[in-house]
């Protein structure tokens, strides 16, 4: 199921206008300058991927049988990326099968992110964790384009053995801002899959996890929620 880490977008800075107008007077010929407005800052507030990774959860939170993946973090820095281009095409479901899921909403990714895997040795069990952040109302936007998302995919067929999954979805009070769980099962499946996004302010957590007997459900509330906790603290202390 796992794919390789979210590669870091190129960064761009946009630089501020900063021209000078001038003009002379015909009586004096003295002249008078006009600095130019600066441009909104439409990343202000927002954390950067080196914040974002401090608020995802440490080795010692998860249990002793999983490891680090050594390409599965990745985080893009101090700097921000340029927002993604939506994609309003009909969802790929089967994306619902990728660590970085979060693309079936139509965005590739905040201006900002940070994520981490762990997993046992075959990767039959694993978690994973990712945090982007969104500019503006973007973030409500991506909630609801993966519930709607999972809505249309109740049913797909996956790409690997052509099984037959079933997404069921629902609203998850008490998480963040806002949350939607997610859990993925197949008869062709030994174990489902548990995902979970959650809000707060505009970053987006999302957390996928095989692990348990429950379809991963409870080691991906416990994820989330001790992510969610994190961002909360950070946003506090900024």
């Amino acid at each position: 199921m796992r794919l390789p880490s979210r590669l870091v977008k190129a960064l761009t800075v946009a630089a501020l206008p900063l021209a000078l107008a001038a003009c002379s007077t015909g009586a004096t010929g003295a002249t008078a300058s006009a600095k130019a407005p600066k441009a909104k800052d439409l990343n202000a507030g927002l954390m950067t991927g080196s914040r974002l990774k401090k608020a995802l959860a440490p080795a010692s939170f998860f249990p002793s049988h999983l490891s680090a993946v050594a390409d599965g973090f990745a985080d893009s820095g101090g700097e921000f990326g340029s927002p993604a281009a939506r994609d309003t095409a009909k969802p790929d479901c089967t994306k619902f099968e990728n660590t970085t899921w979060l693309d079936v909403s139509g965005f590739k990714g905040g201006v900002s992110f940070a994520q981490g895997e762990y997993a046992n040795k075959d990767q039959s069990e694993e978690l994973v964790q990712e945090i982007d952040a969104f500019q503006g109302t973007t973030a409500k936007t991506v909630m609801k384009d993966v519930q709607a998302a999972a809505t249309e995919c109740a049913t797909f067929t996956d790409l690997n053995n052509h099984a037959k999954v079933k997404i069921s979805g629902r609203t998850t009070p008490g998480l963040g801002d806002e949350a939607y769980t997610m859990t993925l099962t197949s008869g062709q499946w030994e174990s489902g899959t548990t995902l979970i996004a959650a809000r707060v302010g505009n970053a987006v957590v999302t957390v996928t996890s095989t692990v348990g007997s429950d379809n991963g459900a409870a080691n991906a509330a416990k994820l989330a929620t001790h992510i969610v906790g994190a961002l909360k603290d950070s946003a506090g202390k900024a």
